[in-house]
């Protein structure tokens, strides 16, 4: 009996087996801060900075940690999504594909959400965001919809838009009563805010990006990935992840490097619409090109579009 007791009790005393300590998403893997991103060994950045944003919004499952997820370029495994589409409902900050270049995103009805995304890009409050859309429906609900023409001969440009949709094109189109106020307000202090009449619409030729649009079951608010230090876009996610994980960034779908060539952005407020940024969509017939410098302001003003 004092055998038995003496072993029950060396037993006891034993260590436990090494157990790995999985987190709510099970598919992340850790590392050290000091590490730099891999494409081939990380799924999670986890860094800390005096700069880290704070949350407005309930906290989240790893507060301190980057969820990056691989998936396929042509959508055979966007269930990986969601995890960041359920950050994203939560008021989440995070970067997805598009079929131009990666892009910066958030719910379009969080304000927190909308203002950690300003300070995060640092975009001034005159810049206006733009949205990517599911379908024409977000764009006949959050817009007044596209010009019916005029006497000169462009009578059915809806039509002609319908050619190009989806693909790499935002269109500016005056905004409804169903625009949340945050995404088009603007100013340095609640008493001077201000509200455009303009917004930038977009529907993705991406299959990532749809899925994702799909799963979160409405628009999300938009702007192009571009190097804090240099004024040109990040197209590689694992540099993004790099960059922009240290200052508070949520998550990075990866779906492949891009190529810099952003969207052509059209002002169809304007008869005939006019270009202001050629960019990966080819100009079509019905389209004009911008002349003289009347336009800089608003170039200016989509710059941060993806």
């Amino acid at each position: 009996m004092a055998l038995q007791m003496k072993a029950n009790c060396c037993a006891a005393a034993a260590p436990l087996p090494f157990r790995r300590c999985l987190s709510p998403f099970s598919s992340r893997v850790s590392f050290q801060p000091s590490q730099k991103v891999s494409r081939f060994t990380v799924s999670c950045v986890v860094k800390k900075s005096p700069k880290r944003l704070k949350y407005a919004t309930p906290r989240f499952p790893k507060e301190d940690g980057l969820l990056y997820i691989e998936v396929d370029p042509n959508g055979a495994d966007t269930w990986k999504v969601d995890s960041a589409v359920e950050l994203l409902k939560k008021g989440a900050v995070g970067v997805i594909p598009t079929d131009t270049v990666y892009a910066m995103v958030c719910d379009m009805t969080n304000h927190d959400a909308i203002e950690r995304l300003r300070r995060l890009k640092e975009v001034e409050a005159s810049k206006p965001f733009s949205i990517l859309c599911r379908s024409l429906h977000d764009i006949d609900t959050y817009t007044t919809g596209f010009p019916r023409g005029n006497s000169d001969g462009i009578s059915d440009i809806f039509r002609a838009v319908k050619h190009c949709l989806p693909g790499p094109y935002t269109f500016i189109l005056t905004a409804s009563k169903a625009l949340p106020k945050q995404c088009i307000k603007y100013g340095t202090t609640t008493s001077k805010y201000a509200y455009r009449k303009n917004l930038g619409v977009r529907i993705p030729n991406d299959a990532v990006c749809q899925a994702v649009l799909e799963k979160m079951g409405a628009p999300l608010i938009s702007t192009s990935v571009r190097s804090p230090e240099e004024n040109r876009w990040i197209i590689d996610p694992v540099l993004i992840a790099d960059a922009y994980g240290p200052e508070g960034l949520n998550f990075v779908i990866d779906a492949g490097v891009r190529v810099a060539n952003p969207s052509t952005v059209v002002d169809m407020i304007k008869i005939p619409p006019t270009i202001i940024r050629q960019g990966k969509g080819p100009k079509q017939p019905w389209m004009v090109e911008e002349e003289g410098e009347d336009g800089d302001e608003e170039r200016d003003s989509i710059s941060s579009t993806a």
